[in-house]
């Protein structure tokens, strides 16, 4: 199905493609001793409490035009926290007719669209490994929407909203809906990648692999950030307090350990 951004497609009722984007960042933290462990997780824990996250989350909706019917959120002990956020019709109006092409979102702005019964989580898991030094900080952010409005325009202000080295983007489009002759849409807009919803300048900071199952209308795109500089995963202190050695072993642990999330397997020691 071909459409273009002047098109809109006459539905015989309302319409019940379900749409679910899920979002899966990473940070990656070099932390040498206990003490810059625990700083750096307590740190995770102010950057990404769950009333930032529920900031970040209320945005998103804004950017899809829901209403917020209930939020649930939670700070865990020791550490991590999550916000689940039920979400439904916002005002009705034209469904702008950028909504159908691929291209980068929006950031938070007076921003409305045509949603139904939606909901919207975010949950986040700081840990480290238990002898190489190595924190990480993962989040998973879930947006499922029905309705006209795909749940990708909301992928830019989400990559905003996260400092990120690796990230893991799916997209899957649900069910049918029916046109007003009674003819079954399994898709209701173009898409052929991911990544056309994620803007240029940020597209080239990234090494990104897609993996597209276009019968199903599965989407998958995987990013790892291109640039290296070591001084970006140091906690509390830079490259120039370290030696030649140990600035050659921090770098090959963490590019090892980035490279392993990024292609999900281990690798073996040589």
């Amino acid at each position: 199905m071909e459409l273009t951004p002047e098109q809109r497609i006459e539905l015989h009722g309302f319409n019940n493609l379900t749409k679910s984007l899920s979002f899966n960042m990473y940070d990656i933290c070099y932390t040498r001793t206990k003490e810059e462990r625990e700083a750096y997780i307590e740190y995770i824990d102010e950057e990404y409490s769950a009333e930032r996250l529920t900031k970040i989350l209320k945005s998103v909706s804004d950017i899809i035009g829901a209403h917020v019917l209930n939020i649930a959120q939670q700070d865990y002990v020791p550490q991590g926290a999550s916000v689940t956020m039920l979400v439904s019709e916002g005002p009705v109006v034209e469904v702008p007719t950028e909504s159908y092409n691929e291209s980068p979102g929006p950031l938070p702005d007076s921003v409305v669209m045509q949603l139904d019964k939606s909901h919207i989580t975010v949950h986040t898991y700081p840990e480290y490994h238990p002898s190489e030094g190595i924190s990480t900080f993962r989040a998973d952010i879930d947006v499922s929407t029905c309705g006209e409005i795909s749940p990708l325009k909301a992928l830019n202000f989400l990559i905003h909203s996260f400092d990120t080295d690796i990230m893991t983007i799916d997209y899957r489009v649900r069910g049918f809906t029916r046109d007003k002759v009674g003819h079954k849409l399994f898709i209701d807009h173009n898409i052929s990648s991911i990544q056309n919803y994620i803007p240029d300048e940020m597209k080239n900071e990234f090494d990104m692999i897609d993996v597209n199952i276009y019968q199903s209308h599965i989407f998958h795109t995987k990013c790892r950030i291109r640039e290296f500089d070591l001084n970006n995963y140091l906690f509390g202190y830079t490259k120039d307090k370290l030696s030649a050695e140990e600035v050659e072993e921090i770098t090959e642990k963490l590019t090892t350990e980035m490279d392993e999330i990024f292609y999900g397997t281990n690798f073996e020691s040589v």
